[in-house]
């Protein structure tokens, strides 16, 4: 029989988890026919849904994410919905659950470095609502094997709840371009090559800041015709590298283009010499895959999920050794056989993350979750009709 199922669709316009989220949705809207799916959308992100099949529908929720209001304003939610299982896509369930749970965890990240965080109840926050989901959730999704170790670390807990499923990369970074589109990007954004490239928001944890520290001194070790491109909304912490940039004396190498649209990225990776994502933790690290699937050779860091998903096939640095992240800069963009190398490695290793994949495996995870939750009932009902024995009762 069909199932109904909610999946918690708020946070898509979010990069990372609303590539997640976009992406999960339109696998299942390919794969599945039989069930109903309910979108649990904010008023704001509704109309950044995808068209979808007739099974779809979107119910909204004005609660905000991470927000106590949620625990109870999506409870009510849920409750009205008569859904047969809710699917989480960030770590938070709601106080109430009418219906079994499945929750995705990306990442600790704020437990692992509190210091990212703006305050002490922040991390409490982040702490209780995690160990409260592993809990009280039927599976729990993880991105990566980094992931359901850290959970497991951690939390202390067993992974028998805890699957790893993948995220994947969405096919237009696997296509060639039209020919003249990604010099009609790169004309567009004022971007001269050849360059080397980095993706990511200013938050501490991407590590900016030795990126720029190390291209500066790889252009020590071994001069080389190259700008750094940065890419990513910038915001206050703009002021802060281009300071650095000016002090190191590059700040004429250095070029800032803040968010592009998700269509520009394909040409940026295509056209870059190399990309750059030595970050200190990532759940998962899909810029990575997204570089490898476009042809680009990559250095990222030796640690996190980043390892498990790279090792082989780009060349791995310590995101905390300047020198080194400098030496491997060096050494990459003098050696264009040893670059090729590591772009066609990358290519290679891209093809095992696809998200029909994901897709077919997070279904395949809810029909598991609906099962024991059906077999977990009718235990507590049969042991509920036991008859108890009297005290002392042979």
């Amino acid at each position: 029989m069909p199932y109904t199922i909610g999946i918690d669709v708020r946070k898509i316009q979010d990069f990372g988890i609303g590539t997640y989220i976009s992406h999960l949705v339109s696998g299942l809207a390919e794969i599945d026919q039989e069930n109903q799916y309910v979108l649990i959308a904010a008023p704001q992100t509704r109309d950044q849904l995808p068209d979808l099949p007739d099974n779809f529908r979107v119910a909204v929720e004005r609660s905000p994410v991470y927000s106590l209001r949620e625990l109870a304003s999506l409870s009510w939610r849920l409750y009205r919905l008569k859904l047969d299982l809710y699917h989480s896509t960030h770590y938070v369930l709601p106080a109430a659950l009418p219906c079994p749970a499945v929750a995705t965890i990306h990442d600790i990240i704020h437990l692992l470095y509190p210091e990212f965080l703006p305050n002490r109840l922040a991390f409490l926050y982040a702490q209780r609502m995690i160990r409260s989901t592993l809990t009280r959730g039927e599976r729990i999704i993880a991105v990566s094997r980094n992931t359901k170790e850290d959970l497991q670390s951690y939390f202390q807990v067993s992974g028998d709840k805890i699957e790893v499923i993948y995220n994947g990369v969405d096919d237009l970074f696997r296509h060639d371009l039209p020919e003249g589109q990604a010099d009609d990007w790169l004309e567009r954004l004022e971007i001269e090559k050849p360059y080397l490239l980095f993706v990511g928001n200013p938050k501490p944890h991407k590590n900016l800041d030795n990126v720029v520290k190390a291209f500066a001194r790889a252009l020590e070790l071994k001069k080389f015709d190259a700008r750094l491109v940065c890419v990513g909304a910038r915001q206050a912490a703009e002021f802060k590298i281009r300071q650095r940039a000016e002090q190191l004396g590059i700040s004429d190498r250095i070029q800032l283009v803040g968010h592009v649209a998700q269509e520009a990225l394909p040409a940026l990776y295509r056209g870059a010499s190399l990309f750059l994502y030595p970050t200190l933790y990532e759940g998962f690290g899909l810029p990575v895959i997204e570089a490898m699937a476009c042809g680009t050779a990559v250095i990222t860091s030796n640690t996190s999920a980043l390892k498990e998903i790279a090792e082989g096939y780009a060349h791995l640095v310590d995101p905390l050794n300047v020198e080194k992240m400098a030496l491997a800069i060096s050494h990459c963009m003098s050696d264009t056989e040893y670059r090729q190398q590591l772009a066609e490695r990358g290519r290679r290793r891209s093809r095992d993350f696809r998200w029909h994949r994901a897709a077919k495996q997070t279904l395949a995870l809810y029909l598991r979750a609906l099962q024991d939750s059906t077999t977990n009932q009718g235990q507590r009902r049969n042991l509920s009709r036991e008859p108890t024995r009297e005290r002392g009762a042979a």
